[in-house]
């Protein structure tokens, strides 16, 4: 049976090609060999049933195009989802970061006001570490500069390969160079300078490379212990007065009176305004009676004061560890307003985000435990007496920076000698 152009139906069946032009189409012969230029095949000769069917080749175009198009849809979703959560985390970061007290540390103020010895900087012990000066400051009128007296003087170190954080309390009634070459209780920097005479004091005083700082309010602290539900204390007996003492302190109304230690004396409603403690032992403090639980004075020395001070931060951090973004959230709404910093947006972000991978390791206080006098005088002033400077130094950077038989800089043989000579107490050697 042959169709309109002239073909064997049987032809298209085993696959020969109709032309298009009305010649008639060339074959191969059977042998493989090439034909002949110009010798064409015999017109409607069959294909023997034995040739193998030529293999379809033709790439199908359209399927592929199809497949080519849905891909790259798919990757350029992706892509904006990606856009989308960046843009989020950003707006979410500028609302946070709007909300605190940001200040600029140009370069000039490092190396003019801060007091970092040029062999500190050039320091290769001190390179794998990120050490930052924490202040907490008494501030009824959220002041976080100057006039205000640091109650809480710390400095975290962060180990930036292992990211162990070690924290270190120097005590505010130590006495120190300022800074300035006038020497008084370490509290006195930040009232005197503000946060940077106070990272000048350390720097100075410690062979530090600081750079940066937070400050925060009490009313910050309260609100950040709140926010992760409170933390759990080992409240001493005798405490406990103190810490209802200092709760209405906070948040009382003064009377005009002055108490026997010469502080005013303030009232507030219990039950409304406050709750107060009512029993020792281990038990779940929230924001108010764990701030005032940190600032109590007069149980112990000023070294139990710090490590309190220590007990609360460290709970408040491996607790905050643990939460989930949505608490992280209501913690940072609550405290940012209440913080003055020199970290940039990008810098807290990165804290932020790397968190959970943080581990709060040994924490301890300055002066070392063997190397003090906790009740030292200069005239009619108590004071806290390194004994002495030089010694204690090289003990802080072997337990930052695992630094053995460190030796002090000459400003901080200097400073050591000073000290000696203000509070009559020299170091033996022993």
């Amino acid at each position: 049976m042959q169709d309109y152009n002239g073909n064997n139906q049987r032809d298209r069946k085993q696959g020969v090609r109709r032309p298009t032009n009305g010649q008639p189409q060339r074959r191969r012969p059977a042998n493989g060999q090439r034909r002949p230029s110009g010798q064409p095949g015999p017109r409607g000769q069959q294909r023997p049933l034995n040739a193998p069917k030529r293999p379809n080749t033709a790439p199908k175009a359209r399927p592929k195009k199809k497949a080519k198009k849905k891909k790259w849809k798919i990757a350029l979703f992706v892509v904006e989802l990606l856009v989308i959560f960046i843009l989020v985390g950003v707006c979410w970061a500028m609302s946070k970061a709007n909300k605190i007290q940001h200040v600029k540390i140009t370069e000039e103020e490092k190396k003019e006001e801060l007091a970092i010895d040029e062999g500190i900087m050039e320091s290769e012990a001190l390179k794998g570490y990120r050490n930052i000066a924490l202040f907490g400051v008494d501030s009824r009128e959220g002041q976080l500069d100057k006039s205000t007296r640091t109650d809480t003087i710390m400095i975290a170190s962060i180990n930036l390969d292992t990211k162990e954080v070690k924290l270190v309390s120097v005590y505010r009634d130590t006495w120190l160079n300022l800074s300035t070459d006038s020497y008084n209780k370490a509290n006195s920097a930040y009232a005197k300078g503000g946060y940077k005479q106070a990272i000048a004091m350390l720097n100075m005083n410690f062979d530090l490379n600081i750079e940066d700082f937070v400050t925060i309010g009490f009313d910050g602290l309260i609100d950040v212990i709140d926010a992760v539900g409170g933390i759990e204390i080992d409240v001493k007996e005798a405490e406990i007065p103190h810490i209802n003492s200092y709760q209405i302190s906070m948040v009382g109304h003064p009377t005009g009176e002055l108490n026997a230690n010469g502080e005013p004396n303030y009232t507030a409603v219990a039950g409304v305004e406050y709750i107060p403690v009512t029993k020792s032992g281990t038990q779940t403090l929230n924001g108010l009676q764990a701030t005032a639980y940190a600032r109590v004075r007069y149980v112990g020395s000023d070294l139990e004061r710090a490590s309190r001070q220590r007990t609360v931060l460290t709970k408040v951090a491996k607790k905050a560890m643990t939460l989930n973004p949505a608490t992280l959230n209501k913690i940072a709404d609550a405290v940012f307003p209440k913080v003055m910093t020199s970290l940039e947006l990008s810098e807290i972000l990165d804290l932020l985000k790397d968190i959970a991978s943080y581990d709060i390791g040994e924490t301890t206080g300055f002066p070392f435990e063997d190397h003090i006098v906790p009740n030292g005088h200069v005239g009619s002033a108590s004071v806290v007496v390194p004994v002495d400077l030089e010694k204690n130094v090289s003990l802080l950077h072997e337990f930052l920076f695992g630094e053995e038989n460190y030796t002090p800089s000459d400003t901080v043989k200097k400073c050591s000698k000073k000290i000696a000579s203000d509070t009559g107490i020299s170091y033996n050697g022993e």
